[in-house]
């Protein structure tokens, strides 16, 4: 088997070795394939290995490579992981399947023209800033009901609630909270989990687990 094939074959292991420990079916879990700063020719083999949900970081970079790899290959399913800045939501709209960073109401008025432009509704999580950092993006836990409210009122699709957890702590009570979160908000989905630690999100409800260098090796 090559490598990308067998890289494959031990993440989805793996996730359903941590899916049977929490008694749960491996196939409510959706691998995001993290392919941002990788070439399309790097990314082709998993695609021949059968992945077809991919996740990039930034519109421009996805806007390069994915249209041609998507001509070839129509059934993919393109997510956007990354932070998305508001004047990017019309491209956004129009490359993505589905959307990880909804993070603040200015986002949700842009996503919400661009969709009505667009005319297709386009599923988001709303990120929460799960360990109050302020350096990176997310909506602040005090003020979710709030975002979740408005971007119902502006009729987007909420597919969950997404998280980073601070670098260098143990995840588990992140991913934790960010599951009660989404249970007393009424929403379903659960991205969270990396390659350093998606078994620990896949056994605490993970829908969605977003992993790059544990399938691309490490990025240059």
């Amino acid at each position: 088997m090559d490598q990308p094939a067998a890289l494959l074959e031990d993440v989805r292991a793996r996730i359903a070795a941590a899916a049977k420990i929490a008694r749960r079916d491996p196939a409510e879990v959706t691998l995001v394939a993290v392919s941002k700063t990788h070439p399309a020719e790097r990314i082709a083999p998993l695609i021949a290995a059968g992945q077809r949900v991919f996740g990039e970081n930034r519109v421009q970079e996805a806007q390069a490579k994915w249209p041609a790899l998507r001509e070839a290959h129509p059934a993919i399913a393109l997510h956007l992981v990354g932070q998305l800045q508001s004047n990017k939501a019309q491209d956004a709209v129009a490359l993505f399947d589905c959307i990880h960073s909804l993070d603040r109401p200015s986002l949700v008025a842009a996503l919400a023209r661009a969709m009505d432009k667009a005319g297709r509704r386009v599923p988001c999580f709303v990120q929460v800033d799960i360990g109050e950092e302020e350096q990176k993006g997310g909506c602040a836990i005090a003020a979710l009901p709030a975002l979740l409210a408005e971007a119902r009122s502006a009729g987007i699709p909420l597919a969950g609630l997404m998280c980073v957890p601070p670098l260098g702590l143990e995840p588990a009570p992140y991913f934790a909270l960010l599951a009660k979160l989404a249970d007393d908000t009424g929403v379903a989905g659960l991205s969270m989990g990396m390659s350093d630690d998606f078994e620990t999100a896949v056994m605490l409800g993970a829908t969605h687990v977003r992993v790059g260098s544990a399938l691309f090796g490490a990025r240059s």
